[in-house]
């Protein structure tokens, strides 16, 4: 059985990348940070994979940190034997104009959001590389593709990400491992449902589709960019955003 591990899937994204993957056949180890509210989180979804016919185990560790990754990796292969997928989700946000950003906020969001795709994909390309085999998928956003007021600091991160799903994936092709980003658009959260209807006009006039983005949509694109089917796709960025900014 193959075996996925996604960072940051507690909720969110994250838990429907899971769900998503556990229903593709493979066996799930969840990453969540380490709280008794996220663990808390993390444990529902490994009983929805479970449901799904997955193994499924739970995995802490603050992306942000090396050791921890490394350690995190170490711990799901000897777990499960293997580990064939990654996908990099762990992602926060600190926003506020430039002006106004102190440098532990910038920092943080590039820690967590940026910092966390290098821990990550080092010590599990090590693996996969034994393996010869394995596919990453990191989680960029529009936002390093087009900027957003108040977001520089996640922009940057993503911005990041994105150079560096390109450089993975030069450096791995040879040895079988497909290294991939997504970009997210506007998607459905809790966020989105509290704006009025106003407001959400306003924000469907730079959508060509004019409507928010669901999270199983961005869940069927990592799904698929994992798959064998897009066995000759890498080092690419995906945009799933239904036609912003175009």
């Amino acid at each position: 059985m193959a075996v996925a591990l996604i960072t940051g899937a507690s909720q969110g994204i994250g838990e429907c990348i899971a769900k998503r993957l556990a229903k593709d056949g493979y066996d799930i180890a969840i990453n969540y940070y380490p709280t008794e509210n996220d663990r808390a989180k993390a444990v529902k979804v490994a009983e929805a994979c479970s449901e799904l016919g997955a193994r499924a185990e739970i995995f802490p560790a603050d992306v942000s940190d090396f050791t921890q990754c490394a350690d995190m990796v170490k711990a799901v292969k000897d777990a499960f034997g293997s580990l064939d997928a990654l996908v990099n989700n762990a992602g926060i946000t600190k926003d506020t104009l430039l002006t106004l950003m102190s440098e532990e906020q910038y920092d943080q969001v590039i820690a967590v959001n940026q910092k966390s795709v290098f821990n990550m994909m080092k010590p599990a390309i090590k693996l996969m590389m034994k393996q010869k085999k394995g596919a990453i998928v990191n989680m960029a956003s529009v936002a390093g593709l087009y900027g957003n007021p108040g977001q520089i600091n996640y922009a940057a991160s993503k911005a990041a990400i994105i150079g560096m799903t390109k450089t993975a994936a030069k450096e791995v092709g040879a040895r079988n491992i497909r290294v991939n980003a997504v970009a997210p658009g506007l998607i459905k959260t809790p966020m989105t449902d509290v704006l009025t209807d106003e407001q959400k006009g306003k924000i469907f006039e730079r959508i060509a589709l004019k409507r928010f983005g669901e999270v199983e949509e961005i869940a069927s694109v990592v799904s698929f960019l994992l798959s064998d089917s897009a066995s000759y796709i890498t080092g690419q960025t995906i945009e799933i955003s239904g036609g912003l900014e175009m």
